[in-house]
């Protein structure tokens, strides 16, 4: 029996070992291996409210080894650290427990099909100071690390005597996760207040969006950012535009004219590229973001065993552009993954992968959602906001539980969570 492994399991990677356990894993025509180096699964684009503390993991996360048991595949926590492609297996890293001890030995898991989904990390170009002195949110464990370090800061404002005291937050980084962590963490100032901390508010907060280019959200249209801009204004968040950092240290992030920009959090959203580890297996061409280069079928260019899909592929279009790291992106390029394998099980030709733009969406907490519909399905996108634009948001959340439960399971799931929303805490306090 063929075995397919796939490591990494985010929005594609779930969505892909999903289908195709369902399909040649169910019917026993394969043997299906998720790697993740976590446990649980949170979408992405959520892992900013996991950071402010409006949403946990325990209510929006899946669990790896269930979601396993129930879909007819294996699931392998631990992390990939040298891919033998000419001879068909991975290695994996020792798995460790919390004290340091060894678990599990160093591993090898054999594939016929390998894929990569592994995502991607934000980019500090060579920074100084970034790693020692900011918090990342790449993953669910850097989520709830920034989580923590707020909770200690709002005690820590809410007990201060001094009422000129105030929490003072910089991000660096005007994309989608800096302009939605912003507004999340104004909102949870205020929440704070019903939540023990009666001297906590939004105006004992000061959050400072620091982005390098000449405007925020510069993947998207300039309308949205525009009107982005004007709710947070309305929040008092700080938007600096065409500031670049310099450095950051303890104390705050320094700018390239030597301001220094105070924070007691710094947050580095800024960059996105595929991690490290990626550059450092020198097996793959890669383009500049260390992204895998792939053929029209998202195989890798230098084996077609080996698929890639979601932040870490490096698809080239025929514009000369290269697919953006979105979650939609991560969606269609598993469903075409899933669809390419299962053919060369039947001898079918693959299909070859076309991205389409359905349109781009900023969620600012409760405040303001913004975006465009159908993108490149149309000659001029169509600009939404309010309601309309939280109905969509929410939906996409919604399309990618279906695809990871299945419908009936998938509107259990959200049924559970609108309850939980509803009966439970609004503010995470752990």
């Amino acid at each position: 029996m063929q075995k397919i492994v796939i490591v990494g399991g985010g929005a594609g990677g779930l969505e892909l070992v999903t289908k195709l356990s369902k399909s040649l894993g169910k019917k026993k025509q394969a043997d299906i291996i998720l790697v993740d180096k976590s446990k649980t699964h949170v979408w992405k684009p959520l892992l900013h409210e996991v950071a402010a503390g409006v949403i946990n993991k325990m209510s929006d996360g899946v669990e790896y080894p269930i979601h396993a048991a129930r879909n007819h595949y294996e699931f392998q926590l631990g992390t990939l650290s040298n891919i033998h492609s000419q001879e068909k297996y991975i290695e994996l890293d020792p798995l460790l427990d919390e004290q340091g001890e060894v678990l599990l030995p160093k591993r090898k898991i054999h594939f016929d099909y390998l894929v990569l989904s592994v995502g991607s990390v934000s980019n500090d170009f060579g920074t100084p100071g970034v790693i020692e002195h900011s918090y990342l949110l790449d993953s669910l464990a850097q989520a709830e690390r920034f989580h923590k370090a707020l909770l200690n800061q709002l005690l820590k404002i809410n007990q201060l005597n001094d009422d000129d005291k105030c929490l003072r937050v910089a991000i660096v980084g005007g994309g989608a996760t800096g302009t939605e962590l912003a507004a999340e963490l104004y909102h949870v100032a205020n929440l704070a207040k019903s939540y023990g901390m009666p001297k906590m508010s939004s105006e004992r907060l000061k959050v400072s969006i620091i982005e390098a280019g000449e405007r925020i959200l510069p993947a998207l249209p300039e309308r949205i950012a525009n009107s982005a801009r004007q709710a947070l204004s309305k929040l008092n968040i700080e938007v600096l535009e065409g500031t670049r950092v310099a450095k950051a240290q303890k104390n705050g992030f320094v700018t390239a004219d030597e301001n220094l920009i105070e924070a007691d959090l710094l947050v580095w959203a800024a960059g996105v590229k595929a991690p490290d580890f990626i550059k450092e297996l020198e097996i793959f061409e890669l383009n500049q973001a260390q992204q895998v280069l792939v053929n029209p079928y998202l195989q890798s260019t230098v084996n077609e065993a080996i698929y890639v899909i979601g932040d870490c592929c490096g698809f080239k279009q025929d514009d000369g552009s290269w697919v953006p790291p979105r979650a939609q992106s991560a969606h269609q390029m598993a469903a075409i993954a899933a669809k390419n394998i299962k053919n060369t099980f039947v001898n079918k030709p693959l299909k070859q992968y076309q991205y389409v733009d359905y349109g781009s969406l900023v969620h600012l907490s409760k405040y303001s959602t913004v975006g465009s519909l159908m993108g490149s399905l149309s000659n001029s996108s169509m600009f939404i906001e309010g309601r309309l634009a939280r109905l969509v948001y929410i939906s996409l959340y919604n399309m990618h539980q279906f695809a990871v439960h299945g419908p009936l399971k998938g509107f259990l799931v959200l049924l559970t969570r609108k309850l939980g929303n509803i009966v439970g805490p609004k503010l995470k306090l752990h």
